[in-house]
């Protein structure tokens, strides 16, 4: 059966059927991110937008190789203890996040999917390592988490991304114009000075909070000078990235 669209939730239980039965090994990308603020220019979601449209862009591409390979429902919540004090941080419990995404992948190994991968594209530490804690003891072949803050792919993103000075800046803010232009208000964002912030430094000095790093409105970074265009070059890194992580561990 050809597939003409990357979101599995938009199949019928038959049209999956056929994909499970068919000849190619299905992949099965799940976008995961948090509910938080992201200064006062982006969406509480732009995390999940991030993680969405990579995934869409990395299934085409997993698809071209010989996959089936299909992006899931979000998994929305995560731990946003850093945003605490803003409107809009919803932070659910790590153990809590492990548990459920562990729930989740093991559902769609269980309906026949061949990998499923968890795309993270929410970088608090704390909410990272619960994602990769999901997928402790399963079989690399089965399960695996594409996420920037793994070193190799950290390498390929921006010079903003690598100083650590990225939380709703130039990085992000350009991957939503690209992704989702709609919600961005670009009225505010033109008038939004840098706040040259990194947080990796911070959080490596043992900041635990976006307020005491001197993100007064919730974001680092340069907001202003982003660009849908920068945004399509950092998705189709990002992509990649998902790429990698779904083939290298499928061999």
């Amino acid at each position: 059966m050809a597939v003409t669209h990357a979101f599995v939730a938009r199949l019928t239980t038959d049209e999956l059927r056929a994909i499970v039965e068919g000849p190619r090994p299905l992949a099965i990308l799940v976008p995961v991110g948090a509910i938080e603020p992201h200064g006062p220019h982006l969406p509480l979601d732009t995390d999940l937008v991030i993680s969405r449209a990579a995934s869409a862009r990395a299934a085409r591409l997993l698809s071209a190789r010989g996959l089936v390979a299909l992006v899931a429902p979000d998994v929305p919540y995560g731990v946003t203890d850093f945003a605490a004090g803003f409107a809009g941080a919803v932070s659910v419990p790590a153990a809590a996040v492990c548990a459920y995404l562990r729930a989740v992948v093991d559902a769609w190994l269980a309906t026949g999917a061949a990998h499923v991968c968890l795309v993270n594209n929410h970088l608090e530490p704390a909410h990272d390592t619960a994602v990769r804690a999901a997928i402790a003891g399963l079989p690399p072949k089965r399960a695996s988490v594409a996420s920037p803050l793994t070193r190799r792919w950290a390498r390929t993103l921006s010079d903003e991304f690598k100083r650590g000075a990225c939380h709703a800046g130039e990085y992000e803010t350009s991957i939503v114009q690209a992704a989702d232009a709609d919600s961005v208000r670009e009225s505010i964002r033109h008038t939004l000075p840098e706040v040259d912030v990194s947080l990796s430094d911070a959080i490596a000095r043992g900041v635990e909070r976006f307020a005491d790093m001197g993100l007064a409105r919730s974001y680092a970074g340069s907001p202003a000078r982003a660009t849908p265009a920068h945004g399509e070059e950092m998705l189709t890194r990002l992509a990649a990235m998902i790429v990698g992580e779904v083939t290298e561990a499928m061999g």
